[in-house]
């Protein structure tokens, strides 16, 4: 075993957890899902059946992680967010297997208490604020707060609030990286 589970947390049968992972106390991790190398798994977490985590992914306290989810490299969730798999759930109206596909892109952050409305995905390197209720697609490096969430500009890779200049350039103030914004997608550029 490469990976360090504390003893109050759960990890059934059949789950794929890779080298390095850290499950903290209280966490249920169900059958069949996957954990990528190194990712932090923080307290009171579920990870449901067939959800993938990809390498490096920071799972903060009290998230909930259903089925149809998957979360590539270097994601951060938040504190308390949360992501949903049926878009009209009833108690009374089984919707097994009509779970909604959310997948979070590389590097994409999710803040504390944000909802991720299912069959919505987050483009690489996009920045979720916290509270924020995603009911649409969201594009790589978008910045999106409130609810329903709507987008306030763009964000670097590290963070920072992107501003181009009348070519479409932008430079991260502690990367030095340049983007550039064409056609209402940002690119990394260098």
């Amino acid at each position: 075993m490469g990976y360090f589970a504390h003893e109050t947390a759960v990890v059934d049968e059949g789950c794929k957890i890779a080298d390095g992972v850290k499950i903290w106390h209280f966490s249920h991790i169900m059958p069949k899902c996957e954990i990528g190398e190194n990712c932090n798994i923080g307290q009171n977490v579920v990870i449901s059946p067939e959800v993938v985590l990809g390498k490096n992914v920071k799972v903060q306290n009290n998230v909930s992680i259903y089925t149809g989810v998957i979360c590539e490299d270097d994601v951060f969730l938040g504190p308390s967010m949360v992501f949903t798999n049926v878009i009209n759930p009833r108690s009374a109206v089984n919707r097994r297997g009509d779970y909604l596909k959310t997948t979070v892109k590389k590097g994409a952050s999710i803040g504390a208490n944000a909802t991720i409305v299912c069959g919505h995905d987050i483009g690489e390197f996009a920045f979720i604020g916290a509270g924020a209720v995603v009911t649409k697609n969201v594009p790589a490096y978008a910045l999106l707060v409130g609810n329903p969430a709507r987008q306030l500009g763009w964000i670097s890779e590290y963070g920072h609030r992107l501003t181009f200049d009348t070519e479409g350039i932008a430079i991260c103030p502690e990367s030095k990286e340049k983007y550039k914004l064409e056609n209402n997608q940002v690119k990394k550029i260098a």
